[in-house]
């Protein structure tokens, strides 16, 4: 089986030695986007928007991918504070229609750029 690096302007570069995502499989993998700007750079102020951002960045990478948000079987969300689950869960359901994917989030000790969000999907290749 091979992979292929899967790569968009229209998302924040990788800010270490991994790929925006791979696809291998039949399946896309995205690494972890943090709800960042890619044209400025800059997080979102709230977590709303940071979850937005991140949300926006993965639709990017899958579309350069040749995929969409409709093929996402598997998310996994990782939260600065459990606290703001509500709030992001609102944004998500804005971005996912169903049959929604499986997902899982968690709270962890601290994200990237101490991001307050950030999120993984695996999806099936169109």
């Amino acid at each position: 089986m091979s992979k292929n690096m899967i790569s968009t302007e229209n998302a924040p570069g990788a800010i270490g030695p991994y790929s925006q995502a791979v696809e291998a499989g039949g399946f896309i993998f995205t690494s972890g986007q943090l709800g960042i700007n890619p044209q400025t750079g800059e997080f979102g102020d709230t977590v709303e928007e940071q979850a937005r951002l991140s949300l926006e960045n993965v639709k990017a990478i899958l579309e350069a991918a040749g995929s969409s948000l409709d093929q996402v079987v598997k998310t996994t969300v990782f939260l600065k504070d459990m606290n703001d689950f509500a709030r992001v869960n609102e944004v998500y359901s804005s971005f996912f229609n169903q049959p929604y994917p499986a997902r899982s989030a968690v709270e962890v000790a601290r994200l990237p750029k101490d991001a307050l969000v950030e999120i993984e999907t695996i999806t099936l290749k169109k």
